[in-house]
C-alpha cells in the first residue's frame, strides 16, 4: 500500500482521514486517524523539519543508535472499524513483530521508507474505488463506506486559490520557517504546498 494523502473529517471535529492506495490495483483503503496522529504523517509526507524531534522522530533516532531494522508494516485485522497493525524490525538477526496503532505504524514506516501491507480480505471489507468524477467520488466515500467508517471523507478540490498566491516565493519561504520555528505544522503545510505549486508551474 503506498499512502495517498490526508483530509478532514466533516462530521468528526479534529479528526482526519488517511488514505491508503492499493500499489498495483484501483482500490482506496480509509482509516480514521486524529489529529497528532495526522500531524506526525503530514510532517513526513511534506518533507518538513520540525526544530526538535517529535515522538516519532526520537524512536528513529533511538532505532538507528541501538541498530535496529525496520522491515515492513502490516495491517492485519479490521474489527469492529479498528484497524490493527504490526511493526516488523530486524534486532540481533531475528525477526520481532511489535503491536502497534495503524496511525502510529504508517507515521514510522513512512520515516523508515519500508513498505505497508494488507490483507485482501480487509480490502475487499473496507476498500473503496474511486473511479469516476469528482461528485461521484464524494457520494461513494460517504455512502461506501458501511458499517467500519461512519465518518464522510472530504475530498480535497486543487482548484481554490490558496491563501498564500499574492506572496512572492521568498516571502513563502521566510512564512514557512517561521511556522516551523512556531510549530504550526498545518500552516507549514499549507505554505510547501503552495512553493511547490509554483515549482511545478515554472
Amino acid at each position: 500500500m503506498n499512502v495517498l494523502g490526508l483530509t478532514y473529517s466533516q462530521t468528526q471535529s479534529g479528526a482526519y482521514a488517511l488514505l491508503l492506495s492499493e500499489e498495483n490495483g484501483e482500490r482506496r483503503l480509509p482509516i480514521i486517524i486524529g489529529g497528532y496522529e495526522a500531524q506526525a504523517i503530514a510532517i513526513e509526507l511534506e518533507g518538513l523539519k520540525p526544530p526538535r524531534p517529535l515522538t516519532h522522530d526520537l524512536f528513529v533516532s533511538l532505532a538507528r543508535t541501538v541498530e535496529i531494522k525496520f522491515t515492513e508494516v502490516n495491517i492485519y485485522k479490521l474489527e469492529e472499524g479498528i484497524f490493527f497493525s504490526e511493526l516488523v524490525i530486524q534486532s540481533r538477526g531475528a525477526a520481532i513483530r511489535i503491536d502497534a496503532r495503524t496511525s502510529d505504524a504508517i507515521a514510522l514506516a513512512l520515516r523508515f521508507k519500508c513498505p505497508i501491507y494488507t490483507t485482501e480480505e480487509i480490502l475487499t471489507k473496507a476498500g473503496i474505488i474511486l473511479d469516476f468524477d469528482k461528485q461521484q467520488k464524494q457520494e461513494i466515500i460517504e455512502e461506501g463506506l458501511g458499517e467500519e467508517h461512519k465518518e464522510k471523507i472530504p475530498i480535497k478540490s486543487t482548484s481554490k486559490s490558496s491563501k498564500y498566491s499574492s506572496y512572492n516565493l521568498t516571502d513563502l519561504n521566510g512564512l514557512l520557517e517561521k511556522a516551523i520555528g512556531d510549530e504550526d505544522y498545518e500552516k507549514a503545510s499549507e505554505i510547501r504546498d503552495e512553493i511547490s505549486k509554483r515549482s511545478k508551474e515554472q
